[in-house]
């Protein structure tokens, strides 16, 4: 502990010396400040986190209106009487039991007493320009008449206290914006808090409220924005939210939470509205959804076979090609003549081991309903993740013939020779000896789940994520 000198506080002061008029001397350890009675010019001193005991050594600083004695070890406010000028005065974390020192600071404005001992309010008529007070975390019982006179309050934090009751103790704070009164005792909301219809913020969680009927007063506080009834037996009723929106229909937040989102969680746990999952209708669609989705992964027992071009057929769910047993020898044969038409060959069983390589996904695809729009497929739908590219391809009976040069349509065969899946819708194209012709959209829709569309080689498609 350090007894502050005049040298100490000259040297802080800077240049203005004793004529200064702003000083902080906050974390100094100071003990003693009885020196500061010669800076009889000071409007500004920060004596906060210091090991002050008393505030006597101020009585000659008369033209202070700014006074922070923060945590400090003060049993007592004595020392500041006469100080006519202070208009913000904070105390707080100290050892105060009382507070009748600051009933004659006529000018105060602000006055912060939070966490010390105090067990009672003294009367505060001659403040009439107090507009905040602060006495939360103190052991106070009642409020009683001390703000009987206190029309300027704006302010007011009697939070952590032992209130039980508060009548009609708050009638004259006619100019009351926010009140804060939660963690007390206090049973019921007062009637007579009607008369404080400026309220914006009214905090009365962790108390003891639970009779519904405490909330039809909240209907004349018409200005009121944010209430906190969370922690008292009121708050566990499901019907809550609704007197509460009923009664004040301006109001925003709820216990801490915006009132919609508030208002749609009661709706969606109530009585009368049950969880989407239990909805009888959504209960059906789903019913509805899994038998179409079973009848369409089972198919018919055996394939239809659909007849694309002569000499070429294929099934409609694009497993195997159909061939005659002619056509097959004529193809033999032709296969070995050209080794153009190789590649050919290869390709269908390419494309059935990635058929079934890939199964279990297409299952998964089945499943999924993609309704296209046939009129809006063009070239935005290439950005519509949720569009596949076969889907794309066959969105428009008329559509120009689809380039075959690109690289999607291209794999690699296992001689590392490309070869081209040749695409064509279109009956005037000469098709090539042996090459397979698919212009049935399932086929094509199973062999697009394999990753090809603007791959670059990665192994990952841009459309069907």
């Amino acid at each position: 502990m350090t007894r502050l000198t005049v040298e100490q506080a000259a040297r802080e002061a800077g240049s203005d010396g004793s004529g200064a008029t702003a000083l902080n001397l906050s974390h100094r350890a100071l003990s003693d400040v009885s020196c500061l009675s010669t800076f009889s010019k000071l409007e500004r001193l920060d004596l906060g986190y210091n090991c002050l005991v008393t505030l006597e050594g101020l009585s000659s600083c008369a033209n202070l209106k700014w006074l922070s004695v923060i945590e400090n070890k003060l049993v007592s406010l004595k020392g500041v009487e006469g100080l006519s000028k202070l208009q913000v005065l904070n105390a707080g974390k100290n050892k105060l039991t009382k507070m009748d020192e600051v009933a004659s600071l006529t000018s105060l404005g602000a006055l912060i007493l939070n966490d010390n001992n105090i067990s009672s309010i003294c009367k505060l008529d001659r403040l009439q320009q107090l507009n905040t007070l602060v006495l939360s975390k103190n052991p106070v019982f009642t409020i009683g008449n001390a703000l009987a006179k206190a029309k300027s309050m704006k302010k007011l934090s009697l939070s952590h206290c032992q209130i039980e009751n508060v009548g009609s103790s708050l009638s004259a704070c006619v100019e009351l914006k926010e009140l804060r009164l939660s963690h007390n005792k206090i049973t019921t909301i007062p009637l007579d808090l009607a008369k404080n219809v400026k309220i914006l913020n009214l905090d009365l969680g962790n108390n003891l409220i639970e009779r519904s009927s405490d909330l039809k007063v909240l209907s004349e506080l018409r200005y009121l924005r944010n209430l906190n009834l969370q922690g008292n037996p009121i708050s566990e009723k499901d019907s809550l939210v609704k007197k509460v929106k009923k009664f004040v229909p301006t109001l925003r937040i709820l216990n801490a939470k915006p009132l919609e989102a508030s208002s749609k969680s009661d709706k969606s746990y109530g009585k009368d509205n049950l969880p989407s999952k239990y909805d009888p209708v959504e209960i059906d669609r789903k019913k509805d959804k899994r038998q179409q989705s079973k009848q369409h992964l089972k198919g018919p027992e055996e394939p239809e076979v659909k007849t694309i071009s002569p000499g070429v057929t294929t099934s409609a769910l694009g497993k195997s090609e159909v061939l005659d047993g002619k056509e097959r020898k004529k193809d033999r044969k032709e296969a070995k003549k050209s080794e153009v038409e190789e590649p050919a060959n290869d390709s269908k069983s390419k494309r059935k081991d990635d058929v079934d390589h890939t199964g279990r996904k297409d299952k998964k695809d089945a499943k999924r309903k993609k309704f296209v729009d046939e009129e809006d497929i063009d070239a935005e739908g290439i950005d519509n993740t949720e569009i596949s590219f076969a889907d794309l391809v066959f969105s428009k009976q008329n559509n120009s013939e689809p380039k075959l040069k690109d690289s999607s349509t291209q794999e690699v065969a296992p001689d590392r020779k490309f070869e081209e899946l040749v695409i064509d819708h279109t009956k005037k194209r000469k098709k090539s000896k042996g090459a397979v012709t698919i212009t049935d959209s399932s086929v094509l829709k199973m062999i697009s789940s394999v990753p090809e569309v603007g791959t670059d080689g990665l192994g990952l498609s841009g459309w069907d994520d």
